[in-house]
């Protein structure tokens, strides 16, 4: 799974990896932080032409730099994008596919769920010294019955996960990693599938290799 590494502690870099949903996200006060930042106001989901390029830069503004400075002609391929219906791992192991099933929960003002998952994915790979920092504003963002980006996991998942951040291990956020991924599985997934943002995409790819 590839996944931008960025310590959230660290003072070289204030970002939380994996959060392309806002060309330009609010930060929060004294942080700088863009997950961390309070609800705003969410929008509904544009609609978008045939073309593909346009239409990936519509979905999501920051591919455009990424396709200006790809040395390969073409970003994807239909038989790319195939594979993303094989099952959601095969999905959220492409850095674009994260990238357009996190515009799709968008449009379902589910988007902390993916937020949240590549979040647990970058702190798994963090430092020791930095764990219990990271996880705290992990829980704070999405945990915590307060959190502006709540996620939906149950009760005792949500205590068991504020026992263990108190003693941060690499594993502290497993659980409720695992509970949302189900979630997204059996719920958003299939939706995405059959969604107008996905089928476009690949009809685009397709139309474009017969060209």
């Amino acid at each position: 799974m590839t996944t931008r590494a960025a310590a959230i502690c660290a003072p070289e870099s204030d970002e939380m990896p994996g959060m392309f949903f806002s060309a330009n996200p609010k930060e929060l006060k004294g942080t700088g932080h863009p997950l961390l930042d309070d609800k705003t106001q969410k929008r509904r989901p544009k609609t978008f032409g045939m073309d593909m390029k346009a239409y990936l830069r519509s979905m999501i503004p920051h591919l455009e730099s990424r396709m200006k400075s790809s040395k390969s002609r073409d970003i994807l391929s239909a038989d790319e994008v195939m594979q993303w219906s094989q099952s959601l791992e095969k999905l959220l192991a492409n850095q674009t596919g994260q990238d357009v099933f996190g515009s799709f929960l968008k449009s379902e003002f589910s988007e902390e769920n993916i937020e949240f998952w590549l979040a647990c994915e970058d702190y798994k790979k963090t430092e020791s010294d930095l764990l219990h920092c990271k996880a705290e504003k992990i829980y704070k963002a999405f945990v915590h019955s307060d959190a502006a980006k709540q996620i939906n996991i149950d009760f005792h998942t949500r205590e068991s996960t504020a026992k263990k951040i108190k003693a941060a291990t690499p594993t502290c956020f497993d659980e409720a990693q695992k509970v949302i991924y189900t979630l997204m599985e059996k719920d958003s997934y299939p939706r995405f599938l059959k969604s107008d943002i996905y089928l476009n995409l690949l009809n685009d790819l397709q139309a474009n290799s017969l060209k």
